[in-house]
């Protein structure tokens, strides 16, 4: 039974927060090139954009499949498109272990009918995504209207089906850091695999605090159910650099059991090339 009294207790101090994010210390040396390779076996390799065509998704999903030239043991966890893409993504991608990901339900502003962004979901599971990525709608959160952002992120868990479901907060969307908490919570007690800090296309996108509150959330998740929940930051995460410091901040607040692509992924369209650049020179 979901407890609505236990969300209303979450209270989050941000000034905590930033200190803990300006300790965080990015790996160096060798363990900076091993941390790089997981971020590209980690990254959900993405295109949402207006103007995709089938060449462009297949074209994406050779990279994927060949993020890092020269090395054929390396892939990257998912490629993510919007449902018209998934069956050229799926084509593409048989017979190797890269998932196809669509965003869902109203994606990005989670705006249209329930009936409409619970079909969508239905329709990208049969069309052979395996895992999809949801967005919340978020005057539930800024309205503290828990039950029915319960219900709703619910209903979505159930469409999926076997499908991975990832919750998309929106952290840049919503007011302060215990609001990001308690709807971390509210979609981990509905059922999502994994929580999601943005579409990527919010003004403020992903930031290591926001991020922060989210792994906090997942670790108080996990000692009161037993349950590990996955942790996507996406949207503005376009440097190695950035990369790091965001493994960093996970290898401390969560500890070696979520530096997997089962239980982390990054979102990003242009993080791949500064990625592979930076290996290329060490």
């Amino acid at each position: 039974m979901f407890d609505l009294a236990a969300i209303y207790r979450i209270s989050v101090d941000q000034a905590e927060i930033d200190r803990a994010v300006a300790r965080i210390a990015p790996a160096t040396g060798q363990a900076a090139h091993a941390d790089l390779r997981l971020a590209i076996a980690c990254m959900d390799l993405t295109t949402l954009q207006g103007d995709d065509t089938e060449d462009r998704v297949r074209a994406l999903c050779a990279r994927a499949k060949a993020p890092l030239p020269g090395d054929p043991t390396l892939t990257t966890a998912a490629v993510c498109v919007y449902h018209a893409m998934v069956p050229a993504a799926r084509a593409a991608l048989s017979g190797s272990q890269v998932p196809v990901a669509a965003v869902s339900a109203g994606f990005p502003h989670g705006l249209s009918p329930l009936s409409t962004r619970i079909a969508e979901i239905h329709a990208s599971v049969a069309a052979g995504a395996t895992e999809i990525d949801i967005v919340i709608r978020r005057g539930h959160a800024l309205t503290g209207d828990w039950q029915a952002l319960y219900d709703e992120v619910s209903a979505f868990r159930a469409a999926c089906g076997t499908a991975h479901m990832k919750a998309i907060i929106a952290t840049g969307e919503l007011t302060d850091a215990t609001m990001i908490a308690r709807a971390s919570t509210v979609c981990m007690a509905a059922g999502a695999d994994f929580i999601k800090t943005s579409t990527g296309m919010e003004k403020v996108n992903a930031t290591l605090p926001a991020g922060l509150i989210m792994m906090r959330a997942i670790s108080e998740w996990h000692d009161q159910t037993g349950t590990r929940v996955g942790f996507k930051p996406a949207g503005g995460i376009g440097t190695a650099d950035l990369a790091l410091q965001w493994l960093a901040l996970l290898r401390t607040e969560l500890g070696e059991a979520w530096m997997t692509p089962a239980l982390f992924r990054f979102g990003a369209s242009r993080l791949l090339d500064d990625i592979v650049a930076r290996l290329a020179g060490d």
